[in-house]
């Protein structure tokens, strides 16, 4: 019994070390916010401070706590009635007085009906978890398309990928959970793809009715386990790719080609039933969504983005256009109509020029290590093009429908999610949204690598058995294995202490500088809290994800007269303060006087706050007249 527990850890040694990483991943990539979001105050308590370093963050936090305590997504905030819903922080919506969430509903669901189990404490912690096991999939997944050694090391990477590292840690984006539940059924839709179940196969020229064919089927199948199996397979490829589409809705621009894609090279291997039984899984996943999305927005597939909306909208009308113009064999629109509809898929632009060049900046420069190494991997696949098999170049294929649509349709956007519009860091939109393209480069990149090592090891091997012979050495005899297992684990090495320090301070956005940063921050939303009153208003253009919920807040400026005007309207309903950089004297003197004064507020210091920062109130002013008149009252008295 012991030596068949020993031999098969040996067998599935791969599998047990990609485990005990996981496990380590969990634990590190939760340490953010375990050591970020809670501190001992001045009696020796423990206390809550869960902040997050970006708007879209804060709203899926929120959203989330929302509806894991009160199963709803929207706050309602009836000041906003009379400031023409100016009141509300960013990734956040107000209708009418109500706040609702800008971003897709997936997530916020997904976590939501989870911390309604276990408590509102564990959301910070529930990307980390997720991710922990998509690193135990993907080495699954890789597993059954390429083999374990490339799976063991392709995971290896991947739990210390950096953007992988990063946005996991920073919990509440949607992309890491994305990419898991993407991993996780993909794998699922191999295993029924790859034919465990063996199917009726009608070898006689004679047509047999429908009927007769169901019924052998049934005969020939309800003996085979797989059989059923195949079905739990189905459902839950089905499922998660449903929770997929519901995290990130606008993906499906890449998902729904890859899919067809996909399954048309598969049709006999999945067949009707599991196609169907695919589909109704896919839809049971995504009806929560539409649900909400019909109650917020008032359509089963419009959202929080506006822009997302006018898309879809304008691509419906031109398509139904275009569908009409086909029926009717008229094909003088086409190319009009065709032209509208790239145009609202690429609502930000099309600029391929500028896709090229952010590529080269995110992939080929910032992860120089994982672009060449892929790099040179996938020359020698295409070297040795003859000794793959489908699979492998469904997945090469499939790589190069999901890279072409991302880098072209993000890299022709224009993210600056650094403050320095000349910075590329980790933290820039580009890296989370591309890391699907990460991902699929890493079995490439483990190929070079085995490669690499096998070669080199047999040199070493060589070396080692000639000279054992010269000086008649009778020392242990080192295998071949020895030497290349060992030059992986020192690629691995290196990867990881190279990837690990660019995470934590490879740069100004690392997660040791965003810790710091949310430390300091707790004793600026301390004294900012000490200086309000609990029901008043705060207008800023950086610190609303500090400052909401406990504060009302507004993102503004004083540079629109129309919002100066809101805010006059708001002075006489609530406390309004204004929390932005330190104005200098002549500043508050033009506001005070001119732009303000037109609107019938001024302002005045309250406090400085940081050595950046400070606190001013909104007050209205007091006219002339109004003061003499104040003065003849009190003569008279």
């Amino acid at each position: 019994m012991k030596f068949i527990f020993i031999k098969k850890i040996k067998k599935n040694w791969q599998l047990l070390a990609i485990i005990l990483l996981s496990l380590v991943f969990f634990i590190g990539t939760s340490s953010l916010s375990y050591y970020t979001q809670q501190f001992v105050d001045e009696n020796g308590q423990r206390q809550e401070f869960v902040k997050w370093a970006s708007p879209d963050e804060t709203a899926n936090y929120i959203f989330t706590k929302l509806y894991a305590q009160e199963s709803k997504l929207n706050i309602e905030e009836n000041y906003n009635l009379f400031t023409g819903d100016i009141m509300h922080p960013r990734s956040f919506r107000s209708d009418y007085g109500s706040l609702k969430p800008v971003s897709f509903l997936g997530m916020i669901l997904v976590y939501g009906k989870i911390a309604s189990i276990f408590g509102y404490k564990v959301i910070p912690y529930l990307t980390p978890f997720f991710a922990s096991i998509g690193i135990i999939y993907f080495y699954l997944l890789v597993k059954r398309i390429f083999n374990k050694s490339n799976a063991w090391f392709s995971a290896s990477m991947l739990a210390v990928f950096p953007p992988f590292i990063y946005f996991t840690a920073r919990s509440m984006f949607h992309n890491v959970l994305f990419v898991v539940f993407l991993i996780i059924s993909l794998y699922y839709s191999l295993l029924l793809a790859r034919g465990r179940l063996k199917y009726l196969k009608n070898k006689s020229k004679k047509k047999i009715e429908l009927s007769k064919r169901i019924k052998l089927f049934f005969k020939n199948n309800k003996k085979n386990k797989n059989y059923y199996l195949d079905f739990l397979f189905a459902a839950l490829a089905g499922a998660f790719m449903g929770a997929t589409i519901m995290i990130r809705s606008s993906e499906l621009l890449w998902l729904l080609p890859m899919l067809v894609f996909l399954w048309i090279f598969n049709i006999k291997k999945i067949g009707l039933s599991r196609l169907l039984v695919y589909l109704v899984f896919l839809l049971i996943a995504i009806l929560p969504a539409l649900h909400f999305n019909k109650a917020l927005y008032g359509s089963y597939y419009l959202g929080g983005y506006s822009e997302m909306n006018q898309s879809i909208m304008a691509i419906a009308k031109a398509s139904s256009g275009l569908a009409g113009s086909t029926v009717k064999g008229d094909f003088s629109l086409c190319g009009e109509l065709l032209n509208k509809v790239k145009d609202f898929v690429f609502y930000f632009g099309l600029h391929p020029r500028q896709s090229m060049n952010m590529a080269i900046i995110y992939f080929a420069q910032m992860f120089s290590w994982l672009f060449w190494t892929a790099f040179v991997g996938a020359i020698i696949f295409l070297i040795n093009f003859r000794k793959y098999k489908k699979r492998h170049w469904l997945y090469v294929f499939s790589l190069l429908i999901i890279s072409g649509i991302l880098i072209i349709y993000y890299g022709s956007w224009e993210f600056y999610d650094n403050p320095d519009k000349t910075r590329h860091t980790i933290g820039n939109s580009y890296t989370r949204y591309w890391l699907p393209i990460y991902l699929g480069a890493m079995p490439f990149a483990s190929l070079f690598v085995m490669r690499f090592t096998r070669a080199i090891a047999s040199l070493c091997n060589k070396f080692y058995q000639e000279k054992r012979k010269k000086i008649n050495l009778f020392s242990y005899k080192v295998n071949k294995e020895f030497y290349y297992i060992s030059l992986r684990v020192i690629f691995l090495i290196i990867f990881f202490y190279g990837s690990l320090s660019f995470v934590l301070y490879g740069s100004e956005e690392g997660l040791i500088f965003l810790a710091q940063r949310q430390k300091n921050s707790r004793a600026e939303y301390s004294q900012v809290l000490k200086l309000t009153e609990n029901n008043s208003a705060i207008i800023t253009f950086y610190h609303d994800k500090l400052l909401f919920p406990e504060r009302k807040v507004i993102v503004g400026l004083f540079d629109d007269k129309r919002m100066v005007a809101k805010y006059s309207n708001l002075v006489e309903l609530l406390p309004v303060y204004y929390y932005n950089f330190t104005l200098p004297q002549r500043d508050i003197d033009y506001l005070n006087n001119k732009r303000l004064a037109e609107a019938g507020l001024e302002i005045e210091k309250i406090q400085q706050v940081t050595s950046d920062f400070t606190l001013y109130r909104l007050i209205k002013k007091i006219e002339d007249d109004d003061e003499e008149k104040e003065v003849d009252i009190f003569l008279f008295f």
